[in-house]
Formats: structure tokens, sequence, C-alpha cells
């Protein structure tokens, strides 16, 4: 009896010590797998930029493909765009027909869901010469019409290894899809979809033919709010197959005089200003000048009353705050710097471009 009694205690000792050593075995294989997994750091980057985009769009986390994962951090939240047409000066015609022809379709598709007639448009293009608003025009559509905005840069999309760029394109349309109502917008875009040569790289021409197919792509799906919003100074270099799929075009160019008006307006709305700047005497001065060029002309003006302030408290004189901007302080500028701004004259001719 004894002795059968150690023969059970010594099967009971060699089962739990097998049980144990291939719970241990188990383990050790488990955490070796997992630590020693060669995608376990990209994978959680890929989960962190997925909850970062759910909460900068405050959306439902979504599911992306690792190409896709590429583009999220150029993925902007159109309520954190701090730019609406209020913040446009001038540029008024133009900005009701992108409102009617972009911005009604993206908010309200119900109205342009019966027959192909009334499709909204795939394709809007805003061209003229640089400093006159284009961008801004593009973050105001974003902001007023409440769709998600996808800035695609050409360094992001090429990349050394073969095919690749055709699938980052990709993964642009097709997380636009799933972030829709999406616009996809292209600055410069000369640069990245132009006149197809002889000389183009393969990768590149590849990468230029992907994109239109995509494109084209989309006009397949009447209920897509995609649309590509692109920009640009030179319109001429544009691919002819590329400007057909734009829809719509816009002039972009030079304001005149009341717009430089307004424009001034609204740079200087939350300014410190005297009471006696007469607004249209200024525009009229400014005759060649785009938007930028007179932000840049009242960011130089209102460093005039920081100087004079300076120059008192070196005098001795006791001063609380700088004295209001003037219009003395944008004419002195407007003399000393004028060249500085002025390149190119208004002019009331035609385009200089007329799209396909």
């Amino acid at each position: 009896m004894a002795r059968g009694h150690r023969t059970d205690q010594s099967l009971l000792q060699e089962l739990l010590l097998y049980a144990a050593s291939a719970a241990l075995s188990y383990f050790v294989f488990f955490a070796g797998s997992k630590f020693l997994d060669p995608d376990r750091d990209s994978s959680k980057k890929s989960l962190q930029r997925k909850k970062d985009l759910s909460k900068r769009l405050g959306r439902p986390i979504i599911h992306t493909t690792s190409y896709e994962d590429m583009i999220i951090s150029d993925v902007v939240n159109p309520d954190h765009i701090d730019v609406g047409f209020e913040l446009v000066g001038g540029l008024d015609r133009i900005k009701e027909s992108l409102y009617e022809l972009v911005i009604l379709p993206l908010r309200r598709p119900e109205l342009f869901a019966y027959g192909k007639i009334l499709s909204p448009p795939r394709g809007v293009l805003m061209y003229g010469p640089p400093g006159t608003g284009k961008t801004m025009l593009a973050k105001a559509i974003a902001k007023e019409s409440g769709a998600v905005f996808i800035n695609v840069r050409l360094p992001k999309l090429m990349s050394k290894w073969f095919g690749d760029a055709q699938k980052l394109v990709a993964a642009v349309f097709s997380l636009a899809y799933k972030l829709q109502p999406a616009i996809i917008f292209i600055d410069e875009v000369d640069s990245f979809l132009g006149q197809r040569r002889d000389s183009d790289h393969q990768a590149v021409a590849s990468m230029k033919t992907e994109f239109m197919s995509l494109w084209d792509g989309f006009t397949t799906d009447q209920n897509a709010r995609v649309m590509v919003l692109a920009a640009t100074n030179r319109p001429a270099d544009l691919d002819e197959a590329i400007l057909r799929r734009f829809s719509h075009t816009f002039e972009v160019g030079r304001p005149v005089c009341s717009d430089r008006e307004k424009i001034l307006k609204v740079i200087l709305k939350d300014e410190r200003l005297d009471g006696n700047i007469n607004f249209n005497h200024i525009a009229r001065l400014c005759e060649g000048y785009t938007g930028s060029d007179l932000l840049e002309l009242c960011k130089q003006a209102a460093y005039l009353p920081v100087r004079d302030f300076l120059n008192d408290e070196k005098n001795g004189k006791t001063c609380h705050l700088p004295r209001p901007l003037s219009q003395l302080d944008l004419e002195k500028v407007l003399a000393t710097s004028r060249k500085t701004f002025i390149t190119v004259k208004e002019h009331d001719g035609p385009s200089y471009f007329s799209p396909v």
C-alpha cells in the first residue's frame, strides 16, 4: 500500500511539473512573439494614429490600411479651421459662386440627388497670381461646407519603393471616401499634375495616371461627397486631361480698389486704429497689391507706433500703451516700401488663361 501511495505521488508530481513546464513554455512563446514581432511598433503607431484621427474629427475609430495611415496626418477637421468667408476680403462674386457650386452640394446633397445634370462638381480649380487668397479660399470652403480637409503634398506621395506612389494616391481617395464629405486639396497643382512629357520618370507618369483614374472613379458613385480642389499660379502648365476634369475654374486675380478696401478692413478689424483712417484713400494708393502684400504693409505700419513708444520711453516720457495705428503710418510705409510690394499692375483685360 505504501509503495502504491508513493507511485501515485510521483505521478502527480510529474503531471504538475509537466503542466508548469507547459505553462512556462507558453508564456515564453507568447511574450517572445509579442516583443520580438517586427511589426509591433508600427502596429502600435498605426493604432495611435487612428485614435488621434478619431479624436481630431470627433468620430468613431475607422478601419484604415497602412497606406491610409500615412495620409492621416494631413487630415484637418473643418471645425479647427479658423478661416471663413467673412475673413476673406473682397472676391464677393467668386465666394457666391463657390457657395452655390461647391459648398451647397457638400452641405445639402439631397438637393442634387435627382438626375445627373445637377450632380455636384468633382473638381474645382482656382488660379491666379501668388498672394491673392487661393489657399485662404480653399480653407474657407472646407470650413463653410463642414467637409474634412485633406491637404495632399507631393513629397508625401513620393516613395523610393516601386509601386508605393500609386498605392499612396489610392489611399488618398479611399480615405476621403471613408471620411466624406471630404475635400482633397492640392496646392501648386501644376507641380504635381503638370503636362505629361516623354522625359517624365515612369513612377511620376504612373502616379498621374493613377490619380486621374481614381478621380474618374468617383463619378460612378452619385452619392460620394468627395471633391478635388486645386490651386495654381501657372494654369497653362497643367495637363489637358487634368483641366478637363475640373468642371469649374475660378480666376482669383489681383484685387481692384473696392476689394483692397475690404481686405484692409478685414486685416485691421481687431487692431487699435485712429478713427480718421480713410480706407478708400489707402486702397487707391495700393494699386497692384495682392492680399498678402496688404497684410505685409499693415504689419510694417503697425510697428511704427511701437517704435514711437520705445523712443518716448528713452526720452523719459510716461506712456502706458503705444498709440493707435494712424493713416500716416500706412502712408509712410507705402512711401518707403512701395517697390517692394508692387510687381504687376492690375488690368481690366481678359483672363490670361482659358480653361479647356
